[in-house]
């Protein structure tokens, strides 16, 4: 190695710390331009879904309220149905959509295995998920259920209600055959007798035990994890203020729900297709009295998170406290006027 004088090392280290700096300042000036780009050329249609298991979505589509306040930016809003946490994480994962609705430990899986996403606003505080069981089964206790067959979706919050059942009364995912089906091929499984049980997910639970007199066999208001709204990374990060738009909308929805119950109902019956009994049952379950996003919900997910890394759903080297806190963004709703 040549021999270096103090001179030449120190010109050295300034080179370097110079060379870093700029690239430093490059990167910022790249990113603030990108973001500049961004609110000069906004995007032409924001896509958000809409899910029967969401009732402010519902609310928001019918009302016509985020049409009208894109409007005045001339971009257009494009729906998309969501039959369950899965297809909003899927539609999310394939940027066909950049608002999606899913439960939280949902979101979480998505998030654990790569999905790029921010879980940013809170549409219910629901009990959804439950295990159902058809009239007349013999079956008493989640016990009974070893060496039966229970219809699950997976990657929803009613699967890791299932998981979470089995735990809490001492079985194993194979302890039970889990067979996937979607929420309403397993509603119509169950009812038929082609499995024992099924984890159900609402307004679909409500419509089996008014229609065909279904049983719930086990309910725990404290696994079901929070209704959250998703955004894709790249969208938040680029139209930070179409976001705050989106949720402002969505506040309004929520707002309106509140002091209009018998209305919130006739929309939930007319976009889900519901009777007005089985409506009233989903709405009973469903608490919107809170749309921030926080503590509570990390809360709820990392207690989620212990049952799915023991099942192997996430793999055993994932750390849930930091994917739950890249996952859980509260700086959004922290804007919001009225949100609690």
């Amino acid at each position: 190695m040549p021999f270096l004088n103090r001179t030449t090392t120190r010109r050295r280290l300034l080179g370097g710390a110079l060379a870093g700096g700029m690239a430093l300042a490059a990167a910022l000036t790249l990113n603030g331009s990108q973001q500049a780009l961004a609110q000069a050329n906004p995007p032409t249609t924001i896509r958000l879904d809409y899910a029967y298991y969401n009732p402010l979505s519902l609310v928001l589509r019918d009302r016509g309220t985020l049409e009208k306040e894109l409007a005045k930016k001339n971009i257009k809003v494009e729906w998309v149905l969501s039959q369950g946490s899965n297809k909003a994480l899927e539609f999310l994962g394939s940027r066909s959509i950049d608002f999606g609705s899913t439960a939280g430990a949902a979101a979480f899986i998505g998030k654990a295995n790569g999905n790029p996403i921010k879980s940013i606003y809170v549409f219910s505080k629901p009990e959804w998920a439950s295990l159902v069981i058809p009239n007349g089964s013999k079956i008493k206790t989640v016990k009974d259920l070893k060496g039966k067959k229970v219809a699950a979706n997976r990657g929803t919050d009613p699967y890791i209600f299932l998981l979470r059942t089995l735990d809490r009364n001492g079985l194993s995912p194979r302890d039970v055959e889990i067979v996937q089906l979607s929420h309403a091929d397993g509603r119509i499984a169950m009812e038929k007798g082609d499995v024992n049980a099924w984890a159900g997910l609402d307004p679909l639970t409500a419509k089996s035990e008014i229609e065909a007199k279904s049983k719930l066999l086990y309910r725990n208001p404290d696994f079901n994890t929070f209704g959250v709204l998703n955004v894709r990374e790249d969208f938040a990060r680029k139209n930070p203020a179409l976001v705050l738009t989106v949720l402002r909308s969505y506040e309004q929805a929520r707002q309106w729900a509140l002091k209009n119950p018998q209305e919130l109902r006739k929309v939930l019956i007319e976009e889900a297709k519901l009777s007005a009994p089985v409506a009233q049952r989903q709405l009973e379950r469903t608490d919107l009295r809170s749309s921030s996003i926080g503590a509570p919900q990390k809360t709820a997910i990392l207690a989620a998170a212990r049952v799915l890394k023991k099942s192997g759903v996430i793999a055993a080297s994932t750390n849930p406290e930091a994917v739950v806190n890249s996952l859980i963004d509260s700086s959004y709703t922290s804007k919001l006027k009225g949100a609690k």
